[in-house]
């Protein structure tokens, strides 16, 4: 027999929000935004609410600079939802590598008072799911006083981690609203195209791939349609896995970690994607703590992860999270696929961006901006490359790896990074 289940209006629901309590927010696809709406009218009576969240989609109200005072955003990640917020000291970052956040939860370091998530009607049997976005939600849910979902029919049932019983929430406030979707596709260009057949060359058969969303994944997919027998761990991913997974080049059936399932955190695209992973035993959401962790991921054989960066130094420091001073991103799980990827037996931690910017700025430099964050140390980055090529840095020295990257700047650019380097190094 199905259970009973009440819905109370987003009001009522939103009366446990207390003055200087801390509330977790679903992010990605699932950004709760109906009920981020009705929080921000709440404002009158809330003074320093603290948001915590990671990746956001959407308007989420509550970062506006007429609720200074109410609430207060302290992202684990940023993104362009809060980048304004963050970077006029409206709101703060927390650096942390993505599969830490659950200790910080569980360990009582950032305790949460009130989670809201968003999720599917509940089943026969009284469950929901988290949908496309398990990734932190699950510790936040397992740790929060109090738990408020949005329901919604057109959250995906996934399978994994994000099962959750109504018994679970303290309160149930139902919406239709459309998920959000962003769409990665776009044309791929001559330069992304460049970059992916060179990470594609290196991608052996049998491998089990890591890589984020954006024109760069996209391209290295579009080139891998000749590779057999393909896996994927991977912290999140996209449209561009779809075509892959029909025609059976990612299989998954030599994976160690979930063999013949594509594990994944959460997943972010078209309503494509959605339909594609709605119900689909082949797919498995899970705890970040568990698939960003390093020691499980180099337990898949042949780990390629395949991330990018601001700028690289001559070094090989990798800044991929702010352009100086200027908030772009976070940490995220970058350094827990670079390090897994080389701890797994013939893996390959890859680094992959254009050689210049859009306004024609060298990304291959011979500092950092100054207040740039390394996300990446240079004794983590092995694999860097551009559309001019491949630079190899495990093992090598200060110079030869300055060599190296030079090899792969802009040709433009690399006379001013030879001398900036003779001048470091006293010789070149």
């Amino acid at each position: 027999m199905r259970p009973k289940i009440s819905y109370i209006s987003p009001q009522e629901a939103l009366s446990c929000v207390e003055s200087g309590q801390r509330v977790f927010v679903q992010g990605s696809a699932q950004t709760p935004t109906f009920l981020l709406k009705h929080l921000a009218q709440e404002a009158p009576r809330l003074r320093d609410v603290e948001i915590v969240s990671i990746t956001v989609y959407g308007d989420i109200f509550v970062d506006k600079p007429e609720y200074e005072g109410h609430f207060h955003v302290n992202s684990l990640f940023v993104s362009q939802s809060i980048r304004k917020a963050v970077n006029e000291g409206r709101a703060d970052y927390v650096p942390v590598f993505l599969s830490e956040i659950p200790q910080l939860f569980g360990q009582g370091i950032l305790p949460i008072d009130v989670a809201l998530v968003h999720v599917s009607p509940p089943d026969q049997h009284g469950y929901c799911s988290l949908g496309l976005s398990v990734d932190i939600a699950r510790s936040a849910i397992d740790n929060a006083r109090f738990v408020i979902a949005q329901v919604n029919p057109n959250v995906p049932r996934t399978h994994g981690d994000g099962i959750i019983h109504a018994s679970k929430f303290h309160a149930m406030v139902y919406c239709e609203d459309a998920l959000h979707e962003a769409s990665f596709g776009g044309t791929v260009s001559d330069i992304d195209q460049k970059i992916g057949q060179y990470v594609a060359e290196l991608i052996d058969d049998g491998s089990t791939l890591q890589m984020g969303i954006g024109s760069i994944p996209n391209a290295v997919l579009q080139c891998l349609h000749n590779h057999k027998d393909l896996g994927v761990h991977t912290e999140m991913f996209s449209d561009g896995l779809v075509d892959l997974f029909d025609k059976d080049i990612i299989n998954n059936k030599h994976k160690v970690i979930y063999p013949n399932k594509t594990v994944t955190g959460f997943a972010l695209g078209t309503k494509r994607l959605y339909d594609y992973v709605n119900d689909n035993p082949a797919f498995a959401f899970l705890d970040i703590d568990f698939v960003n962790e390093p020691h499980i991921i180099k337990q898949n054989p042949k780990v390629v992860a395949i991330n990018s960066a601001v700028e690289v130094d001559a070094t090989g420091q990798i800044c991929s999270d702010s352009i100086g001073t200027y908030q772009y991103s976070g940490v995220g799980g970058q350094m827990d696929f670079m390090r897994g990827a080389a701890l797994s037996k013939g893996g390959k931690p890859i680094i992959a961006l254009p050689s210049r910017t859009q306004k024609g700025i060298s990304r291959i430099v011979p500092y950092l901006k100054q207040g740039a964050g390394v996300v990446t140390t240079r004794a983590h980055a092995h694999y860097i490359i551009t559309e001019y090529g491949v630079a190899y840095l495990f093992g090598k020295n200060l110079r030869q790896r300055a060599k190296a990257l030079i090899s792969i700047a802009h040709p433009d650019d690399q006379e001013a990074l030879e001398r900036a380097c003779f001048e470091r190094f006293k010789s070149f």
